[in-house]
């Protein structure tokens, strides 16, 4: 069986990693002062989103890929490709991405039959749909592992219910640079996870908040003070748990800018090396256009899968 992968634009993994498993990106429209951005994970079009310097922009609209747009790219290309594909969406608490590939499922599997028979394909075509929970690099580990069980020769369903219980204990953390750009966004989309007192305050005391998305709910879970200081904070927390165990052998870390800059932040190179010396992956991506766009440029997500615990700050 061809088994394959497909996910959002907005799920945080280097373009090296997709284009060698095959994994289809299913594209964000990001439209700003006139300007539309095709998000697909493009790297060319990340850095020309960047070189434009319109992360500020609070007034820029995205559009999740719609129900039609899913159901062209598995009738025209996937269903052809593959005959079993894994379809891990955004947390649908913070997006309608997953409702909508949901929505396309049903039509993608009543229409498929014919198209494959006109390619002179035999045998069925199954897609499963997969919540990850979560958002940006938290993303990852999921399809990591998916990748990991498709390359082992497991079947559908488990690979099916190994996804589902890595994404249930995947933690996601995001430190960002612009608290006011970060509740202005967070405001349009009704979402109070950081308060106008947080922000002013932050923005006055330079204190960041350290913010984690786990089962589909964000919120804060810690403050440092100073953005670099932040960093080596959070590295250090992914560190520990990296020699503590992780249930999936990788670590997914996003930044909203060049890759260059994550390097040479601090305590980057101890978490770095805590991976090479357990064996773990460390998969490091710029931030999609869609997550600058809502939590601004310079942001830092990361995410790996463990055992429940509190956090560590």
């Amino acid at each position: 069986m061809r088994m394959g992968l497909a996910i959002d634009a907005s799920c945080d993994l280097p373009q090296a990693f997709l284009e060698e498993h095959g994994i289809a990106v299913m594209p964000i429209a990001v439209k700003l002062d006139g300007t539309v951005f095709k998000d697909q994970r493009d790297p060319q079009e990340i850095e020309r989103f960047l070189a434009m310097k319109l992360a500020g922009t609070h007034a820029a609209e995205t559009e999740p890929c719609s129900v039609e747009d899913v159901q062209r790219l598995f009738l025209d290309r996937l269903v052809l490709e593959r005959d079993c594909v894994f379809c891990l969406t955004i947390t649908a608490t913070r997006s309608p991405i997953h409702d909508h590939v949901v929505k396309a499922s049903f039509a993608i599997l009543k229409q498929y039959r014919e198209v494959r028979e006109r390619a002179g394909i035999a045998g069925p075509f199954l897609m499963r749909v997969v919540d990850t929970r979560n958002v940006f690099a938290g993303e990852g580990p999921a399809v990591f592992e998916a990748v990991r069980l498709i390359q082992a020769g497991e079947t559908p369903p488990i690979i099916r219910e190994r996804l589902g219980a890595v994404a249930n204990q995947t933690y996601a953390y995001m430190l960002p640079r612009d608290l006011h750009h970060l509740r202005n966004r967070t405001k349009k989309k009704g979402d109070r996870s950081v308060s106008l007192f947080s922000a002013v305050v932050g923005t006055a005391l330079d204190i960041k908040p350290l913010l984690r998305c786990f089962r589909g709910e964000t919120g804060p879970v810690g403050k440092v003070r100073g953005f670099e200081h932040g960093a080596e904070t959070l590295f250090g927390y992914a560190a520990r748990r990296v020699r503590a165990g992780l249930l999936a052998p990788v670590v997914c870390v996003s930044y909203g800018g060049d890759l260059a800059e994550l390097a040479r932040l601090p305590g980057y190179e101890a978490l770095r090396q805590a991976c090479e010396e357990t064996g773990v992956t460390l998969l490091e991506a710029p931030m999609s256009i869609t997550g600058m766009v809502n939590v601004g440029e310079g942001a830092v997500t990361l995410g790996f899968a463990a055992e429940e615990h509190e956090a560590e700050f």
